[in-house]
């Protein structure tokens, strides 16, 4: 039976995702790359190193490092600038109520200033550990991330669950060797299909977790 949770934030957590692309379209817009939302929802759960890389890579341009970290910045800037960010709804109820029968972590590719801003509003002392996409060598879809997560338990990896909503990111748990759930946020559900199981959406998912606890009480 899992005694750790392991959450993705963006798209799983916080209903951000729309904020992070609207913010990285404007950066990379500044740059003179169009990309759309769903480019970036299709690539979610990447560092921000990974999604300029993959941007980068598409539109046929190279990176520096020092370009990395320019749009990595203006792409916090923007993102800074929106209030709208919000908990998906039973979500902080949920696991308030279960924080001391789970190990709670986050690991996500979001900027740790990003991050701690958001789960300080909207989770606050709920997670025993958060892991940005800044405190990993290797972003999602490498097992990296969640591995680190695993390690800082010190729990074996069948005791822990992982909930995700992108595909590198479900890919990132299955490297690890972790069972996944997968949350249709705002891809199509057959390219969560790598996921042990795949929600419709967060309603079907806080289902899930509840009869979880039930077995394991």
């Amino acid at each position: 039976m899992f005694n750790t949770l392991i959450f993705d934030a963006d798209g799983v957590l916080v209903n951000s995702m729309l904020f992070h692309a609207d913010a990285w379209i404007q950066t990379f817009s500044e740059v003179g790359i169009d990309v759309v939302r769903q480019e970036i929802y299709d690539i979610e759960g990447s560092n921000f190193v990974g999604v300029i890389e993959l941007v980068f890579k598409k539109a046929g341009r190279e990176t520096t490092t020092e370009l990395i970290e320019k749009l990595r910045m203006r792409k916090r800037e923007l993102f800074f600038r929106y209030e709208k960010v919000t908990a998906f709804e039973g979500m902080y109820d949920f696991l308030k109520e279960k924080k001391d029968k789970y190990n709670l972590a986050v690991v996500s590719g979001s900027d740790r200033p990003i991050i701690d801003k958001m789960f300080n509003k909207l989770y606050p002392d709920i997670f025993d550990l958060l892991i940005s996409g800044a405190d990993v060598t290797h972003g999602k879809p490498h097992p990296e991330p969640y591995l680190k997560a695993v390690e800082n338990f010190g729990v074996e990896k069948e005791k822990c669950l992982v909930i995700e909503n992108a595909p590198l990111g479900v890919e990132s748990a299955k490297n690890a060797g972790l069972y996944c759930v997968a949350v249709s946020t705002h891809v199509d559900p057959k390219k969560l299909e790598k996921a042990d199981k795949v929600f419709n959406d967060h309603s079907e998912l806080l289902e899930f977790l509840k009869e979880l606890d039930i077995k394991k009480e």
